[in-house]
């Protein structure tokens, strides 16, 4: 065995036993686990929409049912303004707002991740000026940014996740930033820079490494907003028309009356399918947060 073979054996060896004590901790939390079985459902459903609910249930033109018809056997959840299964709509919505949230939530992380370590490691003026910027996004509220944004660049589901996500990278940005000054300030930091190590090779080396913990509890927190977020801009008649999603489905439920009609079965399935996907998400990632942050964990 060479003495590289043996240090990546090595180094799989402690990234199993880091992930066996992960595992430990985690599932030391009875909430979490709960949201992490709750994903996992509404996961499945996602993969397997199309075996779940044949798409062409989608089409309103061989749409055979009533309008507005309230739950039946053949129809559990009843039917829309077009006679369609709300229990297609949201089987179908479900894979849609998962890959916006998760989406969106990629290109925040990224962004937020980056200006987080360049400014947390080179402070000074790129530090005020990275965070300067950064303190500008997270003062204009949220709403009204992203219904700009996503009326210039037009309706469609690559400018929901490009909205949500440009809008939603500040707070990473800060959190990172914030570990990488902790970071930087440590001796290994300095035994780098003494060897010669250069700016890249001790941001992707030692910094990210180091603050990736923090990022991917972070992850976990942003796709539910983000989640949230699609579902608003979508109420708001900003998302993808052509697209189902959970946030296109009380738009249309709005906008037919079904909430003045009382026909709950319009508004309550799509709301209550938000409510459990965004709890289960916040739910996994304030566990994560306890588990990878030791501060937190000595606290509990």
């Amino acid at each position: 065995m060479t003495a590289a073979t043996s240090a990546r054996s090595i180094t799989w060896a402690r990234r199993r036993a880091t992930a066996a004590r992960f595992w430990h901790d985690f599932r030391s939390h009875n909430s979490a686990l709960a949201g992490l079985a709750i994903l996992v459902v509404f996961a499945l459903v996602a993969i397997f929409a199309p075996l779940l609910a044949d798409p062409e249930g989608l089409n309103v033109a061989r749409a055979t049912a009533r309008s507005h018809q309230p739950p039946s056997a053949e129809y559990w959840l009843g039917t829309d303004q077009n006679g369609v299964s709300i229990l297609t709509l949201l089987i179908h919505g479900t894979r849609v707002s998962l890959i916006v949230g998760l989406s969106a939530t990629a290109i925040a992380i990224v962004i937020g991740t980056l200006v987080g370590i360049m400014a947390g490691f080179y402070g000074g003026w790129a530090r005020s000026l990275l965070m300067g910027f950064t303190d500008w996004f997270l003062v204009i509220p949220f709403l009204p940014l992203a219904i700009v944004l996503a009326t210039v660049l037009g309706a469609s589901l690559v400018n929901i996740i490009i909205v949500i996500g440009v809008t939603s990278w500040p707070g990473t940005a800060r959190l990172v930033c914030a570990q990488t000054l902790s970071v930087r300030s440590r001796p290994y930091m300095e035994r780098a820079k003494a060897l010669g190590a250069g700016d890249w090779h001790q941001m992707t080396r030692h910094v990210l490494p180091n603050v990736m913990p923090v990022v991917l509890a972070h992850v976990v927190l942003t796709v539910s907003i983000a989640i949230l977020s699609e579902t608003t801009l979508s109420f708001l008649g900003l998302g993808d028309p052509t697209e189902q999603s959970w946030g296109n489905i009380l738009d249309s439920a709005f906008g037919t009356g079904a909430m003045s009609n009382g026909e709950w079965w319009f508004v309550l399935p799509p709301g209550i399918c938000v409510v459990l996907v965004v709890l289960a998400f916040t739910l996994v990632g304030r566990a994560m947060e306890v588990v990878l942050n030791p501060r937190l964990k000595e606290g509990h």
